[in-house]
């Protein structure tokens, strides 16, 4: 009966559990059911198995067991409180769940059953047969023991049993790591009963599980079964403490960040099993020095260290933390470790400089500038040399026209004012500036206190006045005159001031650059007159300003520079011209031609231009015409029955207001397919300067021939020379070839070294080299011979005397004798290196260069040439004359 009374009373307790959980489920939603299977005895902090309550209740706020011999955590994990006993195969309990916002409950049914081998022996009566029921054990079975067991050792941990014992004698061993491998003879088994031991403690951190190997042979050695897989798992101990990933922990700050700024993240670690509540670490401020509690926060789970309120570097720049770690989710019980944490207030421009008063006093005197006149110090509470110390300052008002400029000493931070354009004190005694501070790292304080800082002053700068010089300005005046006004035309000239008086009296003008001279100048009042005809054609560029240059002075000496621009109104003095001179038409491909004109007046007195044929030869009006192209153009074409020859075509062209002019075009309608075909004949139109040229060539010629005529003369009045002279003899040298080495002996014969040759004379006119043969004319100036042409060795043609005797030849004899020779020197000379004939007598000079206005002055202008002598249109007087003289026919 004594045993009954306890099981009395655990079946009241059972009932009550029981009734309680019946009235609970009237008032509260149960779960699915949990079944954990465990070992009939418990120690006491022993994992049972883990329930999902999120599953269940995920807003559950609190956590309760119906069974003070278990306890469960947030996690779900089931733990036993103290050592637990199952007397009974089934044992349960139930979980509440609840959420007080919500006013929510659950409940988790939850069932423990053991594993229990066992044989059922069943007493009947002594004379009925006992029947036996074993279960079949050759099988794996889960087998765990505990990390760091105490023992005793050695640790019985199961019994393995083959089913062929009962008909045969076994014998049992094992194998695997822990047995025959590292770590060696930790386990072995009796090799009769099948009973399991361990020998010594187990770290579960170094080995979490074995693998044996159990086999069971007959004592002949027989295998009675195949080899069983044996697994024994070492069930972990909360033996590690949780450990810091650093020691110390260096985390920096700025000071403006806002309230849940994160710092940084620690980082612990837990070398106990995972996912255990053994792992779960929970972290925690212990302290913080210096300051007040508060500035900082932890996250418990995820280590995110977090700001809680304002920080200012300028009180406190520097924090240091203290750390915590605990697992078993920071319960008491569970292991902790500690760490420090160094956080760093970084420095933000959270302070404004100001300017140690508001208002400042400076003075310059007029007309200087790079000077400096006042340095502004402030004051700035932030970190020293950085961006938010470092000053800027900023003129707000009273420097509209750039006078002044601040800036920022590097070494002082002070503002320094300087005047870097010159001030004039008539114009203004006083500037008020107001100057602004501010920090290089834009402001990230309070609004508020940036408008109460005193960050803005006001600086008074006094102008002192100076005695200076006239003053021209503006400096350049602008007037304006008609073209062509007469000579002595008043203009309005230049006026500079004194600026003391405001005034001009008293100062003197002088002209200092007019590019044409056209202008004078009134040495007081500074006013213009003309002095000669204003062309506004004449100016560089044309319709641009005429620039003069006047210099006015004081009585002291004095002087400012000044320019008049002339604006030359322009009046329409100049008719159109015609750009073009020769004209090349290839018939038929080119049925016209373009023509342009340009009119140097503005183009109010300019196109549109007329074009028309002026009056000459009916011919010409029957076969050209002239059609409009645009305003500066016409178009020259031609009729088809027109010839192949060179046409004179005058043209008239007349601007919008009437001024005309004239201009005879030479045409030349050739037969080509292009313009460059006929430039041959096109070269034939010489040009002034070449007309001139042959007109010298030809004058030439007659005086050399002149001088012959006055020789003949004189040989026929029987002058000859002395004997004494015949040694003398003058030898004309105007020949391209080199001369012959002759000696004129003193009876009047000559020794002639040229192939071998012995001709006698006493002169040589001229001579020419032309196709390996040498033509001389010789002219004896003594004894009586006559005039005659001899043939010489090697073609060598001469006139000579037969060495004594006068010369006679009557005029035609001679004009017989040199015409036909001065004939065919005109035709070499008209031709050119390849034997083709030449564009012009005379022979084209080398280049000498740039600058010749005129260029080349040699035969053969070409078209482009005769566009750029418009010059010999300005030729003077003197030179106008000859040419007409030498045009006239």
């Amino acid at each position: 009966m004594a045993a009954a009374g306890p099981q009395n009373s655990l079946r009241g307790a059972l009932c009550r559990q029981l009734l309680t959980l019946v009235v609970f489920s009237f008032a509260c939603e149960a779960c699915k059911k949990v079944i954990f299977h465990i070992p009939s005895q418990l120690e006491a902090d022993k994992v049972v198995g883990r329930v999902n309550l999120k599953e269940c209740l995920g807003s559950a706020d609190h956590i309760q067991s119906s069974d003070p011999d278990f306890r469960v955590l947030e996690d779900g994990s089931v733990y036993t409180a103290h050592a637990v006993v199952l007397s009974d195969e089934k044992r349960y309990f139930t979980i509440w769940l609840s959420d007080s916002e919500k006013q929510t409950q659950k409940e988790i049914p939850v069932l423990l059953e053991h594993q229990k081998v066992f044989k059922v022996l069943r007493k009947r009566h002594t004379k009925e047969t006992v029947l036996r029921r074993s279960k079949r054990r050759w099988a794996p079975i889960p087998c765990s023991m505990q990390e760091n067991s105490l023992g005793p050792f050695p640790l019985f941990l199961q019994q393995v049993q083959s089913d062929a014992a009962q008909n045969y004698t076994v014998f049992y061993s094992i194998s695997g790591r822990g047995v025959d491998q590292e770590p060696l003879n930790l386990f072995f088994i009796e090799r009769d009963t099948g009973n399991l031991y361990c020998t010594r403690p187990v770290d579960r951190e170094e080995y979490d599980v074995f693998d044996l190997i159990a086999h069971a042979s007959t004592a002949d050695g027989y295998t009675a079964d195949l080899p069983l897989p044996l697994p024994i798992r070492v069930e972990d101990e909360n033996d590690n403490y949780p450990v810091f990933t650093e020691a110390i922990y260096n985390f920096e700050v700025p000071e403006s960040s806002r309230i849940g700024t994160t710092v940084g993240v620690i980082y612990a670690t837990d070398r106990d099993e995972p996912d255990t509540m053994h792992t779960r670490l929970m972290y925690s401020i212990l302290e913080q020095t210096p300051g007040k509690p508060g500035i900082f926060s932890v996250h418990p789970s995820t280590g995110v260290i977090t700001t809680v309120s304002h920080l200012d570097r300028e009180v406190v720049d520097k924090y240091s933390l203290i750390m915590k770690v605990q697992d078993m989710n920071g319960q008491f019980f569970g292991l902790m470790n500690t760490a420090t944490c160094i956080i760093t207030v970084k420095d933000s421009n959270d302070n404004l400089p100001s300017f140690r008063q508001n208002a400042y006093e400076a003075s310059v005197e007029e007309n200087t500038f790079d000077v400096e006149i006042l340095r502004m110090p402030v004051e700035d509470m932030d970190l020293i040399n950085t961006a938010s110390w470092r000053a800027n300052f900023t003129i707000l008002k009273g420097n509209e026209n750039g006078h002044f400029k601040i800036s920022t000493d590097k070494e002082t931070n002070e503002g320094v004012l300087c005047v870097v354009k010159p001030l004039n004190y008539e114009e203004n005694r006083q500037v008020i500036l107001e100057i602004e501070v501010g920090n290089e790292a834009p402001f990230t304080g309070d609004v508020t206190l940036r408008m109460a800082n005193m960050n803005r002053a006001v600086v008074t700068v006094d102008v002192k006045d100076q005695d200076e010089g006239p003053e021209c300005r503006p400096a350049v005046q602008y007037v304006q005159i008609k073209e062509n006004s007469p000579v002595g035309s008043k203009i309005n000239g230049y006026e500079a001031y004194d600026p003391e008086t405001r005034s001009s009296s008293g100062l003197r003008y002088k002209l200092l650059h007019d590019p044409k001279g056209w202008i004078t100048i009134n040495e007081i009042s500074g006013s213009f007159k003309t002095s000669k005809i204003l062309d506004r054609e004449a100016v560089t560029p044309i319709s641009a300003l005429y620039n003069v240059t006047v210099l006015a002075i004081d009585k002291d000496g004095r002087s400012c520079t000044g320019t008049i621009a002339v604006k030359i109104e322009d009046k329409n003095d100049n008719p159109p011209e015609i750009l073009q001179n020769y004209l090349v038409i290839c018939k038929p491909k080119m049925e016209y031609v373009d023509i342009s004109a340009v009119d140097p007046d503005e183009p109010i007195h300019g196109p549109p231009f007329h074009f028309s044929l002026a009056k000459t030869s009916p011919d010409i009006n029957r076969l050209w015409t002239l059609a409009k192209v645009n305003d500066t153009a016409a178009r020259l074409s031609y009729r088809k029955d027109a010839k192949f020859q060179e046409y004179d075509i005058s043209i008239t062209v007349k601007d919008g207001e009437g001024q005309s002019a004239t201009k005879t075009l030479r045409v030349n309608l050739c037969d080509c397919t292009h313009p460059d075909q006929c430039r041959v004949t096109a070269g034939a139109i010489l040009g002034k300067w070449a007309i001139l040229a042959i007109l010298l060539g030809i004058a030439l010629l007659f005086s050399i021939l002149l001088t012959v005529v006055c020789g003949l003369v004189s040989a026929r009045n029987e002058k000859s020379f002395p004997e004494d002279l015949a040694q003398q003899n003058l030898i004309i040298s105007n020949t391209e070839a080199p001369g012959d080495d002759k000696v004129c002996s003193a009876n009047g014969f000559t020794t002639d070294t040229v192939n071998n040759s012995s001709q006698g004379f006493c002169g040589t006119m001229g001579s020419e080299v032309k196709n390996g043969r040498q033509e001389t004319i010789e002219m004896v100036k003594g004894g009586n011979q006559t005039l005659e042409l001899c043939q010489g060795a090697g073609h060598h043609r001469t006139l000579d005397s037969c060495r004594g005797g006068t010369v006679e030849m009557d005029h035609s004899e001679w004009y017989n004798f040199t015409q036909p020779r001065l004939g065919e020197k005109l035709h070499l000379c008209n031709q050119d290196e390849d034997h083709m004939p030449s564009q012009d007598y005379v022979l084209t000079y080398n280049y000498e260069g740039r600058g010749s206005p005129a260029g080349s002055v040699g035969c053969c202008s070409e078209e482009q040439e005769e566009d750029g002598l418009d010059f010999l249109n300005n030729l003077e007087t003197k030179f106008t004359a000859l040419a007409e003289t030498c045009t006239k026919k």
